[in-house]
């Protein structure tokens, strides 16, 4: 695939993920996504034979991925503050960017996928588990002791993600610029 180009079932993935972020698992259609990524309806088919469904495990098992490189570098783990500040300025930007209208894809699928979509539980607690065990895993690769470093981590990201949704309710970031402060004074 030529450089710059985007495949049609990454473009579908993408707004998926977005629109898990804004509507939630409910507010997912397949007419929906396809308006919003512009793919052709029969890629559908194509990339996605278990439909929509299948479409929101995808989006969401992305999101989880995308959030966790930010605990990443190619040369190694990062720094956890420096982990907290590019993640601090991703919800930032998307906040302000969405006008406050888009939060976390996990947390969306976590509250309302449950009866849309069988396998939401499963695929939140290994996303979240996923980002537990990296941060907690980067906090120990830097000198924190390991059980320090594990409920560090469940602190971290339970703060953020509470933080997103405060941020959401009283339209500023706010509250993701005080739990950001106070997590980075902790590390």
């Amino acid at each position: 695939m030529p450089q710059g180009k985007v495949s049609s079932r990454e473009r579908m993935v993408n707004s998926a993920v977005k629109l898990l972020a804004t509507r939630g698992a409910a507010g997912i259609t397949i007419d929906g996504v396809l308006a919003d990524s512009g793919a052709p309806r029969g890629s559908v088919y194509h990339h996605f034979p278990g439909g929509r469904e299948e479409l929101i495990t995808a989006a969401a098992r992305a999101a989880g991925e995308r959030m966790s490189a930010f605990l990443q570098q190619d040369d190694g783990p990062v720094h956890p503050r420096k982990a907290l500040a590019h993640l601090a300025e991703f919800w930032r930007s998307l906040l302000t960017a969405s006008d406050y209208g888009s939060g976390c894809p996990i947390v969306a699928l976590t509250v309302g996928g449950g009866d849309q979509v069988p396998a939401a539980a499963e695929i939140a607690r290994k996303v979240f588990t996923g980002w537990h065990e990296q941060y907690r895993d980067l906090l120990a690769a830097h000198g924190v002791p390991q059980e320090r470093a594990a409920a560090l981590a469940t602190l971290t990201v339970a703060s953020i993600e509470g933080a997103v949704i405060l941020a959401r309710a009283q339209r500023s970031t706010a509250p993701l610029d005080e739990v950001i402060a106070e997590l980075t004074a902790l590390v």
